[in-house]
This record gives C-alpha cells, sequence and structure tokens, in this order.
C-alpha cells in the first residue's frame, strides 16, 4: 500500500506564497500522474494541477499562471508552488496518485490552505 505524506500549507493573506509537497512511500514504475486536488467546504473536489511521470501537465483554469506543479521522480514527490494565493483557493488540498496501469488510485490524509482576505 503505498503512503502519501504531504506537507505545507497553512495560513497566508491574499496576494502571498505556499509551497506543499507530497512524497510517495515507494517508487511506482508504470505510468502515473502525481498531483494535487483541493475541496472547500460545501463543494466538490476538484482538479487543481496533476503531472504525468512524462512530464505532462494538466491544470484548472483558475490556477494557471498562479500555481506551479513540479515532481522530482527520483525523490518520488511532486511539489506545488501557489502564488498570488486568492481568498478563493481556501481548502484541503490532497495529494493524488494515480498509477493509470494499474487502475488504482492513492490519496493523501488532506492539508489546510486558508487565504486571509
Amino acid at each position: 500500500q503505498v503512503q502519501l505524506v504531504e506537507s505545507g500549507g497553512g495560513l497566508v493573506q491574499a496576494g502571498g506564497s505556499l509551497r506543499l509537497s507530497c512524497a510517495a512511500s515507494e517508487t511506482i514504475f508504470s505510468f502515473n500522474t502525481m498531483g494535487w486536488y483541493r475541496q472547500a467546504p460545501g463543494k466538490q473536489r476538484e482538479l487543481v494541477a496533476v503531472i504525468s511521470s512524462g512530464g505532462r501537465i494538466t491544470s484548472a483554469d483558475s490556477v494557471k499562471g498562479r500555481f506551479t506543479i513540479s515532481r522530482d521522480n527520483v525523490k518520488n514527490t511532486v511539489y506545488l508552488h501557489m502564488n498570488n494565493l486568492k481568498p478563493e483557493d481556501t481548502a484541503v488540498y490532497y495529494c493524488n496518485l494515480d498509477v493509470v496501469t494499474a487502475r488504482v488510485a492513492y490519496w493523501g490524509q488532506g492539508t489546510q490552505v486558508t487565504v486571509s482576505s
């Protein structure tokens, strides 16, 4: 069972920056994507950004130009650099690892990001 350990998050003022990290407990050799979803109170979980093991990025329009996703395949870690944060970015952010070929997905425990106006 792959474990995803998240770090980062917290409280920041609007316009500020945060970095989220998520480390997988083992190397996944199959094609996979790693990334982040978020869920605000009363809303459905939504995609923020994911990056494939080949480096292809998919991200939400609402974060383009502000958030940058990257991954270190040696460290089995994905990063989300969040700049120019807005109050509407406030949510619990969940790390996701999707092993596409095995049709198995793993989730982190979630980390709170709160942006004050």
